[in-house]
């Protein structure tokens, strides 16, 4: 893989001004999805333009300063300039019963690849093969589909799922089991049965204290990338870079504002063989802007996703803004991300 341009680090805002930046916000979800039905996030705007920061809840301070990081690279520093304008975005199908597939897709405009939501707690093997089943069968026989364990399986129960799995054609499955270790033994399971399913890294990327050990025990075929988990976009690419392995732009249930910066990762990577998962803003009932970053004919564009760093709309910020006890809970890890920092 050709080397990737490297942008300088900003320096690190002082805290006060991060804290006076800071908007801290509730938005609804249409369907739960990693187990919530609202997502926070803190908006943050600096002098580039509206940043995100929205380490999940339970991430340590470790991981959400990697994700603060990345919003004052987006909102301080410069970004990569692209080397492409448009970015192909998978539909995205939640753990919901089959019955609910159709009407899910519905929401995206184009769906020539879809990543379903299998192994979810409280589910059995059955119910993620009637899901991508009725996946397969709305998109038809030519469409993409990945599925997203999120490390749920053990090697045995991975291995009996994508031998199920397989038939309904599978791209790959992403982060089926929980440990590199586990992926390694994993995709050698797989080659001993006959079962043709690649092995895609995602967790073991974004929070691994080593993400390239993933690429050096040879425990995946492809990684999954997102920018906020990994420090931001320079950070991403060096880490793609160096693993040498195809890879895929995710994002992490971002609001418009961090899908933005997801669509400029893509569109900076040097090679990009593979749609991107960067369409969850379709999953958010209300978003931040207006005009949310939701893919046209199954793409974004990296000239939209600057655009909508924007365009945050005051009213929403208001409208959405967290009660008194979070929002002293989102500054208050703000303030210990920052010393991390």
């Amino acid at each position: 893989m050709p080397r990737v341009g490297c942008v300088p680090t900003p320096p690190t805002p002082d805290l006060d001004e991060l804290l006076a930046a800071a908007h801290v916000v509730r938005l609804p979800l249409r369907v739960r999805f990693r187990g919530v039905t609202e997502r926070e996030a803190v908006l943050l705007r600096g002098p580039q333009g509206w940043a995100e920061w929205a380490p999940f809840t339970e991430y340590a301070d470790a991981d959400a300063a990697r994700w603060l990081a990345a919003a004052v690279e987006a909102g301080w520093g410069s970004l990569p300039q692209p080397v492409r304008e448009s970015v192909g975005v998978n539909a995205t199908v939640p753990a919901v019963p089959a019955g609910d597939v159709e009407q899910v897709l519905a929401r995206y405009d184009a769906r020539r690849t879809a990543k379903v939501k299998v192994a979810e707690a409280g589910q059995g093997l059955t119910d993620d093969v009637e899901r991508v089943g009725e996946v397969r069968r709305v998109l038809g026989p030519r469409a993409r589909i990945r599925v997203d364990a999120n490390g749920a399986w053990s090697v045995d129960d991975a291995t009996r799922a994508l031998t199920a799995l397989a038939p309904l054609g599978l791209e790959y499955a992403e982060q089926p089991c929980a440990t590199v270790e586990e992926l390694t033994a994993l995709r050698l399971a797989l080659a001993r049965a006959g079962v043709d399913v690649r092995v895609a890294a995602d967790e073991s990327i974004r929070r691994a204290e080593d993400p390239l050990e993933v690429a050096r025990r040879g425990a995946a075929d492809l990684v999954v990338v997102k920018a906020a988990p990994l420090g931001g976009i320079a950070r991403a690419l060096e880490i793609i870079e160096a693993a040498g392995l195809p890879a895929v732009v995710s994002s992490a249930l971002d609001t418009s504002v961090g899908l933005a910066l997801g669509v400029r990762l893509a569109a900076a990577l040097p090679v990009l063989e593979h749609d991107c998962g960067l369409g969850t803003g379709a999953l958010l009932a209300q978003d931040v802007v207006p005009d949310p970053l939701l893919p046209v004919g199954g793409e974004l564009t990296a000239t939209r996703a600057d655009a909508v760093r924007d365009q945050v709309d005051p009213e929403r910020l208001t409208a959405y803004r967290v009660d008194a006890e979070r929002e002293t809970w989102w500054l208050a890890r703000l303030r210990r991300a920052h010393a991390l920092l």
